[in-house]
């Protein structure tokens, strides 16, 4: 990671996020990768906007294991999931706009596809408007471990870049610090906008 503090650099994505609205009330969950064994994630519970160092936790990536025996975020196998799968990624940030959760349950199909977008060149890798972005979806469930087992069979097959959508539920993406994660998410963020605004129009 490219960054000299990244906690202090995810705190302060956190509380722009909390400004932009986009993890209402106790929602959502970010973290860091400390290095290849450890991470560090939001407590439960927190508003993120008003978090402080002292709501991190430290989770061991292959286990799930909090040394501290504090709780977590429930999303947070996920999150060692992404840092499994990927020892590129440094940093993660799942929010609950209201974009993102709209649009993935107005998409029916498991992927959502973003062209024609000049924003589309936000994401790391992408330098054109006329290349696909696709962004897999998949049903929302409250069995994380079931869920990650679902995303790590899909990526076996497919390439996982940025984030994806967990239906009615919002957004999960990342970059390789907590910088690219959060222009990833601003990125997004602005082609679900206009992907929606797009779909409205077109169906008057």
């Amino acid at each position: 990671m490219s960054e000299k503090n990244p906690l202090e650099a995810l705190l302060a994505a956190c509380h722009w996020i909390g400004e932009k609205g986009w993890c209402p009330a106790t929602g959502g969950n970010m973290s860091v990768r400390e290095d290849s064994h450890f991470c560090l994630i939001t407590e439960s519970g927190k508003d993120k906007g008003q978090l402080t160092a002292e709501n991190f936790l430290q989770v061991e990536i292959a286990t799930n294991r909090v040394p501290s025996g504090r709780k977590p975020s429930a999303e947070t196998g996920l999150h060692t999931l992404v840092y499994g799968l990927d020892p590129h990624v440094g940093a993660i940030l799942h929010t609950h706009s209201v974009n993102s959760t709209v649009l993935s349950r107005v998409e029916r199909s498991n992927g959502l596809v973003l062209q024609g977008y000049e924003m589309q060149k936000s994401l790391a890798g992408q330098s054109s408007h006329l290349e696909q972005v696709i962004i897999p979806i998949f049903d929302n469930s409250q069995d994380i471990p079931a869920l990650a087992a679902e995303i790590a069979k899909w990526a076996q097959t497919h390439p996982l870049h940025y984030g994806f959508l967990i239906r009615g539920h919002g957004l999960t993406c990342w970059g390789k610090d907590v910088a690219e994660a959060r222009r990833h998410l601003e990125g997004l963020e602005f082609l679900f906008e206009c992907e929606l605004q797009l779909r409205l129009l077109e169906a008057k």
